[in-house]
């Protein structure tokens, strides 16, 4: 489904219209109200809990399950506690190779600190059937 705040511009590419750049603008506000413009202070509100940080995240205008899924994937580098957060893509391309889909068994065939590159790697191949194949041929 398109979103709703894109339109297609004279070139084929998509903008972003007006009411898309007012959500941002709402959401840089909920940052510097609730938070005094430091996302840190979402993480000290969700307790280290990643189920509760990704609760705090959907109430900004326009970020969804999915994207909350990829904050908490990407920013578990710098927030350990989140450890480890591998949302249903990531667990998807470990399927597809094969690898164990319970997160805690999934995490620990990595280091720790490369667990979201780890993670980031798992989707590539989730949405890539051709990377899988030739994952899985090169081992």
């Amino acid at each position: 489904m398109a979103d709703p705040g894109r339109r297609a511009g004279s070139a084929g590419y998509r903008r972003y219209d007006e009411s898309t750049a007012t959500a941002l603008g709402d959401g840089a506000h909920l940052v510097s109200e609730r938070y005094c413009g430091d996302l840190r202070r979402l993480r000290a509100a969700a307790d280290g809990d990643p189920a509760r940080v990704r609760e705090l995240l959907v109430e900004f205008p326009r970020l969804g399950p999915v994207a909350s899924d990829i904050f908490v994937r990407e920013v578990q580098d710098v927030w350990p506690e989140l450890r480890p957060a591998l949302d249903a893509r990531s667990l998807a391309g470990a399927e597809r190779l094969g690898l164990p889909t319970d997160p805690v068994e999934l995490a620990a065939l990595v280091p720790a600190e490369r667990i979201a590159e780890f993670a980031a790697g798992l989707v590539r191949v989730s949405l890539d059937r051709h990377l899988a194949e030739r994952l899985g041929a090169a081992a």
